[in-house]
This record gives C-alpha cells, structure tokens and sequence, in this order.
C-alpha cells in the first residue's frame, strides 16, 4: 500500500506530526514532577558510599525525631526481591545486610519539605563494615568466598551472573581452511541513556487501601507485578500510571527500587509522597549498556565468502542482573545477521561487579558486537581485494530463510539499503580515492522487531487495543504501550484512522492508566510497532465490519461489498454509493449502544531451534540497515569529525515516515555519541562523571548532515507491512565510522570511544611500524631480478 492509497489523510504512509507534539512544546504536556496532589511529602534516598561493605548497624532514631518527618523506611528481609526477568529477581528495594555499589539505597525518608528530608538523611547513623571491592570483570570470574561475592545465592563459586556457549558447525575446521581470517580484541566502555526527564515517581496509599503509582516508566505492567510482590498486595489492588515520559531509551525499561521505596513510605504514612532524582543519581542508577571486552575472529574464502564467526564476550553487569541473562545471550545471537555462514561459536559471560548496574539500553545486547563484526569484514575484504560494499552484497541472507540458529526471516531489504547508500554517496568515485585524512565506510545491521516470546511465561496477550465509538463519532483508542516520545500514541491512531478511513483528529488514544487501558507489555525491544500496531488493527477491523454491516442495511447491497475511506462507508462495485460515517455509524449503534471492539497481539507463529537459548533473538521479523559514513580526521590532532552520514534502514512498511526519520536521525546521534565521545568513567568503582558538565554527548553542531533513505519491504505479519525503526538504526553507524576512519587514515580501532587521544595514538603507532619497515627493506633490499 503506497501513501496515494490511503484510506485516509492521515494512515498508513502519510507523515503525521506526533500527536502530542503541541502539548509538549506549549509546555502543557503533564509529567510525573508535574502533579501536585494534596498534602505530598518530599521522598529521599540515604545512598551508600561505599561499594561494597557489610551494614553492621543503622540508627534512624535522630532522623524520625526531627520536626516534619513523616517516615523512615530501611531494609528487611521480609521484602521480597524483584527483577524485569523472572529467572534474576536479585533486586531489593532497601539494602539487607550489605550494599554492592557506591549509590545502592540504604534508608528511605519522607518529610514535609526537601529540605528536611534531606537532613533527615543526614542524620541517619549506618556503621559499614568495607569487603573487598569486585572492580573489574576479569577479577569477577575468580573464585571468592561466599561473603564476597555479591550475590551469596547464586550457584557460581565466582560472581559470575550468566554463561552462554553456543557451537553451530565446526568453527575450528572452518577457520583452519579458510584463505583468510581477520581477528581482534576490542574493548567497549559503559554508556548511560542521557535521556532529559529525571526519574520521578509518586506513590498514595489511599484510605481504601489502593496503591496509586505515577512512574516515568517503559514498563508499566512489569512495574505493576513487581509492585504487586514487593508491596504483598494484588494486582488488582494497584493502579499504575504513566505519564508524559522525558526520553527513556531503556533506561526506564526496568522497575527499580525508588519506585518500591516511594510505595512503602506512602503506606507508613498514609500520604502521597514523591521522589525525583537529581542528576547524579540518575548515573548512579545507570542500567545503561555495558561495558565489555569481545574476542571475534570472521573467516572467508579465497572468493571473499563468509565462512564462519568466532565469537567471545566478558560482560561486566554491575550490580544487580536487570535484563542481564537477555544481553549476555544477544551479544552473540544477533551477529547472526544480515550475512550468511555456517559456523558459529559464541561463549558470553556477564558477571556482577561493585558498580551501578547495567541493564538495556537502545540496540539492547547488538551493538558492541556488531560493531566488532563489521570492522572485521571491512578487513576481510581487504585482504580478499573485494570492495567492502561488494562484499556485503555477496554474503546477504535473502528473505524467507532461516539462520543457522534458527531465526525465521521474512522481509528483508538489506540488499536494496546497500545499493540505496552506495550510489547516494557516490561511494565507487570515494572508497580509497579521497585525500589523507578523509575517508568513507559502510557497515549494516540487523535487529529484533520485538521478542516473538514473552518475558513472563504465561498465555496474556503481548498487546491488547480496545476501541469504542459513541454517537459523537469520537474513536477512543486504549492499550498500555507506553509512549515515551518514540510516537507510539500517533501510531496507533495512524492505524486506527488507517482502517476506519477518518481522519487522524477524530482518534484519541488512551495509553497511561492500567484501571482504564488493557495490557501491553512495554516500550522495549522495539515491539509496539509490530505488536500493538497489530492489536490496534485488529480492533479496528472489527468496528469496520460493523459500520459496513450498518451500511448494508441503510442501502440494501450486500455488506462484503463496502468499506470505510475518507469519512464514508463506500459501495466499492459503485462508489458513488456512500454513506456518511456518522450515518453509519448511528445505525450501527441504534438499539445497542457504542461500538466496542478489542483486538490482540498473542505470539508469532512456532519459531525457533531446540538447542539451549533457542528462545532467545527470536522475533516475528527483523529489521535490516546499512549506512555510509564520511569523515574527516586530523591526522596532527586525532580529531574526527564526520560530515556526511547516508542512512538505510528496512522499516518493512513506514506507517509514518517523519516519524521514522526522526527515529533514525536519532539513533545517529546516540551511536555517534558512544563512537566519539561518550564513556561512563569509574575511580575505584565510583563513576567519576554523574553529570552532564562531565559526561559529553554529541551537540547540535557536531552532528554531520544526514540523509536518510527509508527502505519498505512489507513484511508479511507487520501492520499494514510495518516493521521496527527505534533501535536497529544505531548499530550501522558505529562501524561505519570506525571503517571511515580507517579509509581516512589507515587505522584500525579496537576501543570506544575513538576519541582523538585514542585515535592519534594509533595513527603515530602505524606511523612507527612504517618507519620501522622502511628501515629494515632498506638494510636487506631485495635482490632484483635482471
């Protein structure tokens, strides 16, 4: 379905401003920090300052006699642990016994002002006893004794959290009869999200004995059930709220302890009471991506095709396990993508370590590993005298096949987004030929379109839509998905007005409150497009057979026969035979009241090999990219800076294409910023830069100019084609920086960020290995044959 086809002005293919976008630049948009409910206490956090040590005593008594205290709340063994998944529920809401990272929360107060909350803190007495600090991972695999290692419940005799090996093939033999290999060691610095609203939460036991939660969360429902355990309350006793949320990115995408923190405060007091986090300890929560080490070495043959992927990641995982068991597997299992071979060997380790813990964030578990992958191949083709771009090409996985372990592909357009980016860039005139010191790279990537399987085992949809028209003509539109300015509430709408044929103002979508709107999973793992686009669609078709059916009666055609486009029921033989929407409409209702519909998105068809972590990379479809990158670097200074980025990415379908361009320029400038300059420092395990003044990000006039080319390659199951653009268009953009700088300057860069102390360190190493060799062929030169 092209845009010229659409039903409406405002469906499938138009571009649509996001729906809330008035609201947030009038300033009127509501967020958490935003509501004021009568007589709200102040909430604060006493964090610990040490990384590791065991809580000897805590003495709150001068705290809960200061003048406008409220409560003090510490930890206990009586509450339960939580977690997003249900295999790693290490979390707790308050310290027991011990802390394991320099900003784990020790004691909860809530008081009538900031500023007492904050003394109140002050004088809460804890007497710490230091345990050896776990600071780096390497030092995370060695065997401890039980009271040093973080988690004293887990079965490893180290803190090692997860293990993943997976073989496919025979790697050795592979590797022993290819004519080339390319191999390295490359290191990744932790990242944190960086999004602009603060964590805030507000919790109100109310008199009834209903929990009320506000949270700025991805997650409502697995706040929900997290809150349900740790409160020891019913699901159905618990109401969770999301409002306007400030960027996210997966750092929202976990429920974390301030929001049990707030909740059990709320119940001692019997008061609404509200935490926000300042900026520091919104890096000390962090749950960003990891940072890690990965070996990876890629064999070809003689013809440059891909042979097989060896593969190994030390994943240092902070803390506490959050969507841990899941990163540790997708650091290896989506390499598997978007080029063909027959031979794979991964082993992934995540262990925990003293420090803020790391969770999802966006290109969850994909992009360290990807990046390491397409560096390599830029090698490869090197060595095999193939074009880089070429060799892609020659090694692609085509649609509808399967990989080696067992990821069903449908669409895939990776082919066309390399041929798109190669002529735009005019890449055959530039690959080699530009002057010293600029230089252009390609790379692609491949990424999930949401987990075909659920994270709870259990037969709840992943995404459920309620519709409702009344006799004003109005569309409600309720599911949980969690709009956190991706544009999910305008993509709902665009598939709702999409099938009804109305225009996009005559659809409001509910999307906030769990009493009002019906389960969907959350905003992560680029799923709602896919998932709640679908269960918007399906409910939409159902009041469209009923406004058709209305039709039917009013005319007296036969009702297969009518459909609903630009504000009419349409006799499609004739179609000058119309009824008006609201004319149908109140036929359709006469007698019976509103039309109500519910559609659902359960599972994707049976998927999947046997082997262990068969489950997990699984996902409906898959979106593809590919990306060229040219760069300028300053070989006096080690400065980089790109200056064009030419982006491709496979959306299956663009349901709203500004609103997959801004995705994808977005994603440019969060993997631009972990490419050049972005790095989570620790001194001793104590992040050294928690502020923006100290953790830089790329700047409105650091970003290159952009061109982007959306790829449409209907897939087969996505709504009306569509298919995921929020997180896969990060992963080319790393590497194929990294490739421009080596067109540019000649070297290979193995660390993140490649900052300009970093990247002039190697150029002035490449410089002295050619000193070196000029120095030796020029004391043995070589006899010439007369």
């Amino acid at each position: 379905m092209t845009s010229r086809d659409s039903r409406s002005p405002h469906g499938v293919g138009q571009r649509v401003p996001l729906i809330d976008g008035p609201s947030k630049v009038t300033g009127t948009a509501v967020y958490t920090d935003d509501i004021r409910l009568p007589g709200t206490l102040v909430g604060k956090i006493l964090r610990s300052p040490h990384a590791h040590a065991k809580i000897v005593s805590i003495d709150t008594s001068a705290a809960e006699s200061m003048p406008g205290v409220r409560a003090v709340v510490t930890g206990s063994r009586d509450l339960r642990t939580f977690g997003v998944l249900p295999i790693s529920k290490d979390e707790v809401a308050l310290a027991v016994d011990k802390v394991i990272y320099v900003g784990d929360c020790v004691a909860g107060v809530a008081a009538d002002d900031e500023e007492t909350a904050l003394a109140a803190c002050e004088a809460i007495r804890v007497e710490y006893e230091p345990l050896p600090i776990v600071g780096k991972a390497d030092d995370a695999l060695k065997e401890c004794p039980p009271e040093q290692k973080l988690h004293p419940d887990t079965r490893h005799p180290s803190n090692l959290q997860k293990q993943v090996d997976q073989n496919f093939g025979d790697v050795d033999a592979a590797f022993a009869g290819a004519d080339h290999v390319a191999k390295g060691n490359f290191r990744f610095i932790g990242v944190t999200h960086a999004f602009t609203e603060p964590h805030c939460v507000i919790a109100h036991f109310e008199p009834t004995g209903r929990l009320t939660v506000w949270s700025a969360t991805q997650v409502p429902h697995y706040l929900h059930r997290d809150l349900a355990a740790v409160m020891d309350l019913p699901m159905h006793r618990i109401r969770v709220i999301r409002p306007m949320v400030g960027g996210a990115f997966g750092g929202k995408s976990d429920p974390f302890p301030h929001e049990m923190i707030t909740a059990l405060l709320s119940r001692r007091t019997g008061r609404p009471v509200k935490i926000r986090f300042d900026r520091e300890e919104v890096f000390l929560t962090n749950h960003g991506r990891h940072p890690t080490k990965t070996s990876i070495g890629v064999a070809c043959d003689g013809d440059g095709k891909l042979l097989g992927l060896d593969l190994d990641a030390l994943i240092d995982g902070g803390a506490w396990g959050s969507f841990g068991v899941v990163t540790t597997y997708y650091n290896g299992v989506l390499s598997v993508g978007p080029y063909r071979f027959d031979n794979f060997r991964y082993r992934g380790r995540r262990v925990y370590t003293n420090k803020p813990p790391c969770g999802a964030m966006r290109g969850h578990g994909a992009v360290n590993s990807r990046f390491a992958f397409e560096v390599l191949i830029d090698e490869l083709a090197e060595k095999c005298g193939v074009d880089a771009a070429e060799f892609r090409l020659r090694n692609l996985l085509p649609s509808n096949t399967t990989t080696l372990n067992g990821f069903r592909i449908t669409s895939n357009g990776t082919e066309e987004c390399i041929r798109r980016v190669v002529e735009a860039s005019d890449w055959k005139n530039k690959r080699g030929k530009l002057p010293y010191g600029r230089g252009i790279g390609i790379a692609c990537g491949f990424y999930i379109s949401g987990s075909a399987l659920r994270i709870n085992w259990n037969k709840v949809p992943q995404s459920t839509a309620h519709l409702k028209i009344d006799m004003d003509g109005g569309v409600t539109v309720h599911c949980m998905a969690a709009e956190i300015g991706q544009g999910s509430d305008t993509m709902l709408a665009q598939c709702v007005a999409e099938v009804l044929g109305l225009p996009i103002e005559w659809i409001r979508v509910f999307s906030r409150d769990s009493d009002l709107d019906p389960i969907d999973l959350g905003s992560y793992s680029s799923r709602v497009t896919f998932m709640a686009g679908n269960a918007a669609r399906r409910a939409a078709e159902v009041i469209r057979g009923k406004l058709c059916a209305a039709a039917a009666r009013l005319t007296g055609y036969d009702a297969e026969g009518f459909d609903t486009r630009d504000g009419h029921v349409v006799w499609l033989p004739n179609p000058a035979i119309r009824v008006p929407y609201l004319d149908a409409l109140l036929e359709a209702i006469a007698g019976k009241g509103a039309l109500i519909a519910k559609g659902c998105y359960h599972d994707a068809p049976p998927m999947g090999g046997s082997h262990k972590g068969a489950a997990a990379g699984l996902s409906p479809t898959y979106s593809f990219q590919s990306y060229v990158t040219e760069t300028e670097v300053d070989p006096e200074t080690g400065f980089v800076k790109p200056v064009k980025v030419w982006a491709a990415h496979d959306c299956g379908k663009a349901l709203n294409p500004l609103a997959v361009e801004m995705q994808i320029e977005g994603c440019l400038h969060m993997g631009l910023g972990q490419a050049l300059m972005e790095s989570f420092g620790y001194n001793r395990a104590t992040v050294g830069n928690p502020s923006f003044l100290d953790y830089k990000i790329p700047g409105p006039l650091e970003m290159p100019d952009v061109e982007v080319h959306i790829v449409e390659s209907d897939d087969p199951e996505g709504p009306f084609g569509a298919k995921e653009a929020g997180e896969g268009p990060l992963l080319p953009i790393l590497p194929s920086l990294a490739n421009a700088v080596r067109d540019a300057v000649g070297i290979t860069m193995y660390e993140l960020p490649m900052t300009p102390d970093r990247v002039l360190k190697e150029i002035e190493k490449k410089e002295r290995a050619s000193a070196v060799r000029e120095a030796s062929e020029a004391a043995n030169p070589k006899e010439t044959v007369r």
